[in-house]
């Protein structure tokens, strides 16, 4: 197998026979017919700005255990997926470029909010909890240390930015808006994911702090789209290193926000160029994050 140094990095697509639909962060989105192709590019974004340094493999990773995880808790909920592998038609052309970071589904109605479910208390939720001693309106147990692992899971939804940074909000101000059985439908099924998510990944000696979910309605059904428990959208931590009362190593582009806090970036665009040391650790966290919690290397 090649080594990782010398797999193509593609940090944007450029397909002129396909109708471009839009280019997310890191995915870029064509329209197929009646179907939508969601590439994963190797592009980096950290506090909501994109990087101009890709990472090899970024993209790969992504994808690949976005499928995992969709083919292994298919019974909880559909998921969007028509294949990652028949690349044929108008795709044929561009089907070495697909391989291992594609993925043609059905398109679906977005719901407008992020689900997000926390087992830990980190990140945003830990700030939150320290001005307010709750996160989304949900008070929890005073005396907690960054880190702790909360009595039990909790859903906290936020907005979905199109531009700038996402904002926590209440459940009530999810029923606000997307109504209460879709609201409800979102906190239930976000937290059978992550538990039984939680369960699988506990051999692997892997802790996820937490996650995020999108999920989209086709007719009358609820779907879950975009990706599925990435080192994008999740916190991973190595079991063997938890330690409370501080910030966890992970296996996730929190290697990337922390050089940039340590030289001061401003977290404003452009953001900086990263160092080929930061590149090569951070390429090594998404891949080990994949043989982790998969069993085997990325191919």
């Amino acid at each position: 197998m090649a080594s990782p140094q010398m797999s193509p990095v593609i940090s944007q697509t450029n397909f002129p026979g396909l109708k471009l639909r839009g280019r997310g962060k890191v995915r870029d989105i064509y329209e197929v017919g009646d179907k939508l192709l969601i590439v994963a590019t190797d592009r980096l974004s950290a506090f909501d700005v994109v990087l101009p340094t890709p990472i090899p493999d970024k993209g790969k990773v992504l994808t690949q255990l976005s499928l995992y995880w969709f083919e292994k808790l298919a019974g909880l909920v559909p998921n969007h997926i028509i294949s990652a592998k028949d690349f044929s038609g108008e795709l044929a052309p561009y089907a070495e470029a697909l391989a291992g970071r594609a993925m043609l589904v059905r398109k679906a109605e977005p719901a407008p909010i992020e689900c997000v479910v926390r087992g830990y208390i980190s990140g945003s939720g830990w700030k939150d909890y320290q001005k307010t001693g709750a996160i989304c309106g949900i008070v929890l147990p005073a005396g907690l240390r960054e880190s702790d692992r909360l009595p039990e899971p909790i859903f906290t939804p936020s907005t979905k930015a199109t531009t700038g940074h996402d904002e926590n909000i209440s459940f009530d101000e999810t029923v606000a808006t997307v109504g209460r059985p879709l609201a409800e439908k979102l906190r239930d099924t976000s937290l059978a994911i992550y538990r039984s998510a939680v369960e699988h990944v506990a051999s692997r000696g892997i802790i996820i702090a937490d996650t995020k979910f999108e999920f989209g309605m086709v007719g009358d059904e609820l779907i879950w789209i975009d990706e599925a428990l990435t080192p994008d959208s999740s916190r991973f931590w190595p079991a063997d290193e938890y330690a409370p009362g501080r910030t966890q190593p992970s296996f996730d582009k929190q290697y990337v926000r922390d050089y940039l806090e340590k030289i001061g970036w401003n977290k404003q665009a452009p953001g900086p160029a990263l160092p080929a040391d930061v590149v090569a650790g951070t390429q090594g966290k998404y891949r080990e994050a994949y043989q982790r919690i998969t069993g085997h290397e990325l191919d």
